[in-house]
């Protein structure tokens, strides 16, 4: 993954919000705190010469695609206030309220922190300093956003600091990242980090993917066909899909001492079905019809990853004698191996929304997450 400095303004964020955040009082938060910060940061630039603007909205987009709730949002639209424009959090509780502030507080602290202990801090106490002062998940969900779009844009800061800002997302960020199951966040911050760090083997990857993906694609549309043809025939629902493995997940095989040709997994077919006895059914026709690799499978349903990832892996060989990883889930599953803790901590809304029964709910999940706080310390 090459980095894009792509600029997202308000309108990207609200049009996404807007899809789940129905009440007006939520939309009015983000915009107020959208407005807000909009003035505070008027006149700063980021190294790219864009209004430095764009990054907290960037920030605020990447929350949406989590489905995070409004003060997460206006949380992240205000995340560089108090550091950046001498903001104090008591104009922030005034404004937005008592829990906005307090992100905001949080980010704030974590920051100053970690600024200060940049050059001396061990990647392991520097996690553990990050957790255990975030003590609220959507403290980490905002910084996570945070570090993304400051590595989408790092290709205008200079190389030692590239270096660095690299080795720290790769030993801090993308750890946690794994911790709470945001796979989509971690794959992009170790791509990313690696594309600075190790750019000849990077690129080689890249290129080499490319060309398998050219010569593997006929046979995986191959045998996703014959698949969707013999599940069609079970009357089990399904859908099936093809995913590419990382480049960065591609070097830590080949860092292990596989060479590219023995990753056997750099393609993979997930079926995704109702529920779990489906899956069960499903790799039964799959090993009937199609040779599994010994040694190869995994039942993380039985025995789900600590980040709560579940699914049945398997490998099977197909008739032109290329190797597929096959992977079944439910929706459910599939939600939380692309969301992880998010797909929790999802903003739900609906006829009977009550704030404080969401407060409630959160207050539960936090027994999980102190659990997390106690693990990673």
């Amino acid at each position: 993954m090459t980095p894009t400095d792509t600029i997202y303004t308000f309108d990207d964020v609200k049009r996404e919000y807007e899809k789940y955040i129905l009440r007006p009082q939520d939309r009015q938060l983000i915009e107020s705190a959208y407005k807000f910060a909009e003035m505070k940061h008027a006149g700063q630039k980021r190294r790219s010469g864009q209004p430095y603007i764009t990054h907290p909205v960037a920030v605020a987009y990447f929350l949406t695609q989590l489905h995070t709730g409004p003060e997460t949002i206006a949380a992240g639209l205000l995340h560089d206030t108090e550091e950046d424009t001498g903001t104090g959090n008591n104009e922030l509780k005034e404004k937005f309220g008592p829990t906005v502030a307090s992100l905001v507080e949080a980010l704030t602290k974590i920051a100053d922190v970690t600024h200060k202990h940049d050059l001396h801090i061990m990647a392991e106490d520097h996690r553990k300093i990050f957790v255990a002062m975030a003590k609220d998940v959507r403290v980490i969900l905002i910084k996570l956003c945070d570090r993304l779009h400051n590595m989408s844009t790092l290709q205008y800061q200079p190389r030692d600091k590239q270096i660095r800002i690299s080795q720290e997302t790769l030993d801090v960020y993308a750890p946690i990242a794994h911790r709470l199951g945001l796979y989509k966040v971690q794959l992009r911050l170790e791509d990313l980090s690696l594309y600075y760090l190790k750019p000849d083997e990077y690129q080689k990857i890249e290129r080499d993917l490319a060309a398998k993906n050219e010569s593997l694609s006929g046979a995986l549309k191959r045998i996703q066909g014959q698949i969707t043809d013999l599940l069609s025939k079970t009357g089990i629902p399904f859908q099936i899909s093809s995913r590419v493995k990382s480049i960065f997940s591609i070097y830590k095989k080949m860092q292990a001492g596989h060479t590219f040709d023995e990753v056997y997994d750099l393609m993979a077919l997930r079926i995704i079905t109702d529920t779990e006895n489906e899956c069960y059914e499903i790799l039964g026709y799959i090993h009937a019809n199609f040779k599994p690799i010994p040694g190869r499978f995994k039942d993380y349903i039985a025995m789900p990853k600590p980040n709560m990832y579940q699914s049945l892996h398997t490998t099977i060989i197909a008739d032109s004698g290329n190797v597929f990883e096959v992977q079944i889930r439910t929706k459910e599953m599939d939600e939380v191996a692309e969301e992880g803790v998010a797909a929790h901590w999802r903003y739900k809304e609906g006829e009977n929304y009550d704030p404080k029964k969401e407060q409630t709910e959160i207050e539960d999940k936090l027994h999980w997450f102190r659990d997390f706080v106690s693990i990673t310390n």
